[in-house]
Parts: structure tokens; sequence; C-alpha cells
């Protein structure tokens, strides 16, 4: 749930960031035991007696934007930074409940906004390199702190005195003639300080910070799990040729990673969070997919301390405990509320509607890639670990091409400069310029000055896009600084992605799942690039879950634009365009498979509702977390052995943190994405005017508007899904 400080609002993005698998934004802020604050509040008081001017985080930044100064933060900042900061903000918020003169938006809400700034800013960078460049300090901190920001975020949605002055303006708004975003500032914090328990008796707010304390503790676990699982379970191959159908270059790199483990004369393949690995869709070695696929789909739940079967059973437990606490008949309803879903027999209704179609699909794509597998000499059934394989080769002969004929014409820095930031130039006008003046956090960070259309700057932009084993699986946008009139703010925003890092020398070429990746990261930072709110917690991506997939979802548009496609889409070593027909290909087939990428999505999707509409009694231990797993997924009527779901529940990352019940979101907004791509062709398609209204009635909105509201605006009418039923090609045609 959104909290309604901006601090707070930092913490529910930081601790769970910005999934956004493609984007992931945020995650339980749960809480510990009121003794912490007492702790903290102690130990701060004594740093703050000090002069402490070596500390980065004790004053904003005096670099550009106040861009972070990572070349003078140390692991040793942070905890001496949140014990201050989390100290600071309590005096805050008790001057605030304390004021003895009567609730005023300038005494009370102006007075939170502009709280907590200390910790805003240590949190902010701490939590994006948890996720980006971790490492053990990193990891313990990570596990000590989270119970104690819980904490400190139930201290203040939790303070009585604080709600009555929140609820007195709230009672008197039509009287205070605010203007529409002051007006809902007031509205979205009464609704986040009632969500986050404040109505609750004083018996049932302690049972809320314990329910609130055990879950920060699991979730992060869980997610560090993940990280050492997902390095510890790196397939690791002794004979190259097992690695048939991998280029020289891919080869290379497996190379170097079992060299960098000290496995020299080995090969490693690492694994990415999803369940399917992009190297199957290469590998002539059945067995060794059928060795990866199982590993990848074993993670969490195959003994051993990385095992998350007891932790989810834990979290999904406590988190129906806390919904039903809170009034609420489970996690999902509890979740759902605050959304454009609103309900979920709105989720449940969106879901079933689309999955017969999808799963139907599935099954003509699995009956055609077994007659592949028979016509190749195959003497066995298409299994799971065959798909991407046979995909592939059914692509080749169905449109006489194969995917790997893109990656040359796929340089990165190519499609980033000439693709990424030449359609967001035609589009909104803006240009780019390398910033390498500013300190980074590792050598593979580059960073850009974006200028606006009017010569002026509009923000900073971060490129991480190497994989790394510091680094967690998927891709997200996150922000370091957020843009605020009320601050004086402009943003500074980050894209991470995890492409394989080829050997020295050699070019980093894309997958066309990795181009369009980075085309759906961007359209996040333009969200909040563009951002022009007065308040904090407006800023942005600060937009309901089932929102905020879609506006990077439509600048994924850009991505085959021929204009656009034509400009990046070029040979690394003779600069040739790629040929007419090889671009024909890419759009002929743009509905290919489908099926099997929309069957593998509902069916995670499925399984988070499934495991979030549960009642605490109706939870399962860990031993039945699995058959739980496969009876949903059959009860959905997604269960499909050569369809897994993108994510299993021991590795799902997204529904752990910020898209718990809420992973339904990227169809939901891909609802509104296709429908505004068609509004984009049928208004002349990419041209500035297009660009401007997107920007002026959406993007620079935030969370300022009514997210619907926002739309409507936008696009002049309620969304359509009949677009997306057609570009899935689910219209039965």
């Amino acid at each position: 749930m959104k909290k309604t400080a901006p601090l707070l609002l930092t913490m529910s993005l930081s601790l769970g960031l910005a999934a956004c698998g493609q984007s992931e934004k945020a995650q339980d802020v749960s809480e510990s035991a009121k003794e912490t604050i007492i702790d903290s509040q102690t130990m701060s008081k004594d740093t703050s007696a000090e002069t402490d001017a070596a500390n980065p985080f004790y004053q904003d930044s005096s670099l550009y934007l106040q861009f972070p100064a990572f070349d003078k933060i140390s692991n040793a900042d942070y905890a001496p930074a949140f014990e201050k900061g989390m100290a600071e903000n309590i005096v805050e918020i008790e001057a605030i409940a304390n004021n003895p003169e009567a609730a005023t938006f300038e005494n009370t809400m102006i007075a939170m906004e502009k709280g907590g700034q200390t910790l805003s800013r240590v949190a902010s960078v701490f939590f994006a390199l948890s996720s980006a460049n971790t490492n053990d300090d990193i990891k313990a901190l990570r596990t000590e702190i989270a119970p104690k920001l819980s904490a400190h975020s139930d201290e203040i949605l939790l303070n009585s005195k604080l709600f009555a002055r929140v609820k007195a303006l709230h009672d008197q708004l039509p009287a205070l003639k605010l203007d529409a975003e002051s007006d809902r500032l007031v509205k979205e914090s009464y609704k986040d300080f009632v969500g986050a328990g404040a109505q609750l008796s004083d018996e049932d707010k302690v049972k809320l910070k314990a329910l609130n304390s055990e879950l920060a503790i699991l979730t992060t676990q869980f997610s560090q799990n993940v990280l050492e699982e997902v390095n510890a379970k790196a397939i690791v191959v002794d004979d190259v040729e097992q690695l048939a159908g991998l280029s020289d270059t891919q080869i290379a790199s497996a190379a170097e990673a079992a060299k960098a483990r000290d496995l020299e004369g080995k090969y490693v393949l690492p694994l990415l969070n999803t369940s399917q690995q992009p190297s199957m869709a290469s590998l002539e070695n059945r067995q060794l997919r059928e060795r990866i696929l199982n590993t990848s789909q074993g993670r969490g739940s195959s003994g051993g301390e990385y095992d998350n079967r007891e932790l989810v059973s834990k979290v999904f437990k406590l988190r129906a405990q806390r919904a039903q606490l809170l009034g609420y008949a489970n996690h999902a309803a509890y979740q759902l509320v605050s959304q454009t879903a609103k309900t979920t027999d709105a989720v449940n209704t969106r879901l079933s509607t689309l999955a017969p179609a999808a799963v139907a699909n599935a099954k003509k794509e699995a009956a055609d890639l077994q007659a592949i597998v028979t016509k190749q000499g195959g003497d066995f059934e298409l299994a799971a670990w065959d798909w991407d394989f046979y995909t592939e080769r059914l692509r080749s002969e169905r449109y006489n091409f194969d995917a790997s004929q893109l990656k040359p014409y796929l340089e990165m820095e190519n499609v980033l400069v000439n693709g990424v930031f030449y359609a967001a130039e035609k589009v909104y006008g803006l240009t780019f310029k390398a910033r390498p003046d500013l300190p980074t956090y590792h050598p593979d960070v580059k960073v850009w000055e974006v200028i606006d259309a009017d010569g002026s700057t509009l923000a900073l932009f971060i490129q991480d896009f190497y994989a790394r084993e510091s680094k967690r699986g998927g891709a997200w946008m996150n922000a370091y600084v957020s843009q605020s009139k009320l601050m004086g703010t402009k943003p500074v925003v980050a894209n991470h992605l995890n492409v394989p890092k080829p050997p020295a020398g050699e070019p980093t070429l894309l997958t066309w799942d990795e181009v369009t990746t980075m085309f759906h990261e961007f359209g996040h930072a333009l969200h909040g690039m563009f951002s022009d709110v007065n308040y904090p917690t407006f800023a942005g991506t600060s937009v309901p879950r089932d929102f905020v997939e879609y506006p990077s979802q439509v600048n994924e548009m850009w991505a085959d634009w021929p204009e656009v496609l034509s400009n990046y889409a070029k040979h690394y070593k003779t600069g040739e365009a790629m040929p007419r027909e090889l671009l024909d290909k890419v759009f002929a087939s743009s509905k290919f498979n489908q099926g099997y990428a929309t069957t593998e999505y509902l069916a995670a999707s499925l399984l988070d509702q499934a495991w979030h509409q549960l009642t605490p009694e109706q939870v399962p231990s860990a031993d039945g977390v699995l058959e739980f797993e496969a009876q949903a997924l059959t009860k959905a009527g997604v269960k499909l052995d050569e369809v897994p779901p993108r994510y299993r529940t021991n590795y799902f990352s997204h529904i752990m943190g910020g898209y718990s019940a809420g992973y339904y979101s990227y169809i939901w907004s891909e609802v509104l994405d296709a429908d505004s791509v068609k509004w984009f062709k049928e208004n002349g398609g990419m041209t500035r005017e297009n660009g401007d209204h997107f920007r002026k009635t959406l993007l620079s909105r935030g969370g300022s508007e009514d997210a619907m509201t926002i739309f409507r605006n936008f696009r002049g009418a309620e969304p359509d899904i009949q677009p997306l039923l057609e570009r899935k090609g689910l219209t039965g045609k």
C-alpha cells in the first residue's frame, strides 16, 4: 500500500523495488516492535550530537541535481544514516502530531511532505544498491534494518494524534477550498492511514505491528535466498560439445563465467529469474536443456538453506491474518482496494476471460512443435524444455528466419542511443548528453543528462544494463531523486537490465526480448522524468500497481516502429541496415508463440491470486506448497506440462515484494497500452503533437489525479479490450 509521507513512499519503493520484471515497484514494508524505535531514537540522538560531515547522507548531495555521491558512500555510512534519519523523522512527526494549533494543510500535510529527508536519502541509495550491486555488508544490514523501518513506518501511520489531524482536515475538505492536487493529498493520506490500521484499537495495533515485523524479516530473507540460490545453482558444463548451438561469443562468455568461479576449463550458464532460460532456445543437447529447466524450476524447493517453502507458507498466512485484522476477507482484497481493479472479482473475471483462448492457442502451438519434432526424427513427446528450441525451428520454417539472425543488428549501445533515445527525441523532443564526470557505483554504469525540448535540463538518467552476481535478476526502474515543485527537485532515475556481458572486446548483441525490455524500462524512466507535480507523494510512478506498467508498455511500441527500427537496427560490423525482408519477417511473426507467452504469464498471475485469496486457515504448510500450486493451476485451467508458469511460487520475487496480489497488473495495464497504441496510430503515429499530448495529460501527472481519470483525459474514451485481443491473437480469427 502506498504510504502517505514521501520518505515512507521511498521506503516502500526501495524495500522491494521496482520489480518491474519488467518493472517491479514496491514491496511490503513490515514493521518491528516499538522498542526498536526507542533504541533507534537513543542511538540517533547520540550521533546527531556529532558533526559527522563525512557521512554523505547527512545532507543533500552537492552534485548536480543532488545526484548521489557514490564515490563518497561506504558501507559504514548506511547504518548511522538510517538511525539518524529515523530519529530525526520521529522528532518531526511528534512536532506535527503535538502541535497545539489546529490542524491546517500547511502545518500538517506540507510538514509531513517535507519531513524525513535524511532517511529518504539513505533509503533511496541503500535499497537501490541492495538490488543492483549488493555485498555481504549490505545483505546483513538489509536483514537488520527491515524490521526497524517497518516499526518506523508503523510509528507514524499508527500515531493516533497524527491521524486525528489528518482526519480533521479530511472532514472539513470542502471548507478548505484547496487546489485539486492538495485536496487529493489529504484524501489519499487519509486512506493510507486507514488502510495501515490507524482506526484499529490499541490492542489490534500491537498485533498489526508484530505481523508487519515478521513479514519484513521473512520477505527480506526470501529475496536474499533467491539471489543466493540463482548464483549457487548456475549450470556448470564440463564439455564444450554439450554447448552446441550456442554462438562462439556465448561459449566464450560461459568460459569467462567459469573462470570467475575458479572453474578453469569448464563453462557456466547463469540462471535468470524466470522459469525458462534464454540458452534453451539454442542448445541442441536435450539432456542439458532438461537439466537447466529442472534446476530453474527447482529453485526454492529442493531442500538446503535456500529452500523457501516454509518461508512462503508463513508469509501467505501472515498476510491473510493481517488482512482480516484490517477488515478484509483476504490479502488480495486488501491490496486491490487501492488499485484500479478495486476487487478480486474484477481481477478473476479478467484473467479467467483471457485464459481459455490463451491455453487453446498454446495447445495449437504445442501440436505444431510436436510436428516439427517428429519431422526431424525425434521419438519423444514435446516437453517444457523443448519448447523454446523447437519454437525457433518452427519460426525458421514458417517465416524463414530465426531470432538469432536479428542479434548482429541489435548492438546494445546502438539500440539505446539510436533506438530508445531517438524515439524519445522524435516523440518528446528530448536529447541526451553523457555525463562521465558524475560518479557511479560500478564501472559498467553510465550517466546521461536529459535535455528537454526547450533546452533546459529535465533529469539525470542512469544506465545499468549488465548482469552480475551482485545484482538481482530481472529489469526495473528506480528513482534516486523524485521530481517535486515543493522540494525544488528534478528527477534522477535509473534503468536496470540483466544483459550477459560478453568477453572483453566483443560487442554486446541483444535478443529481441532484451530490446523490447530496454524500451519498456525507459517508459518507466519517462514516467519518472516527465513528472510535473507539487508533492513528492505523487511524483513519477507513484500510481496504482495495476496502472504503473501501462506507460512503460506503451513505450514498447517504438521498438518495432519502422522509422525507429530502421534507425538502430544496423549491423555491428558493417553498419548496414537490417534488410527489409528481415524487418518484414519481424512484423509478420509478431503474433507468433503468443499462446505460450500469454499462458505462462496468466499461470503466474492466477497463482498469485490463488495464494492471496486464501484465508489464514486455508494456507498450506511448507510440505503442501507445491501441491497447492499444482491444484491452483489445474483449477484455473492453465496447468500445461509444456508451459510452466513464468515464475513458480518459491522464486516468485514479484509477489513476495510489491506485486503481491498484483502480478495481474501487466495484462491489466496492457489493455490500456494496446488501446493507447491504437490511438497513436489513428492520430498520425510518431509526432511531437501526439507525444506532447501523452506527456501533458498522462505522463506528467504522476499520482496527482485518479489513474483512470488520467487515462480518459488522454484517450478521450473508456478503455477498449479489443485491441489487446487482436494483438494477442485471441480473437478467434
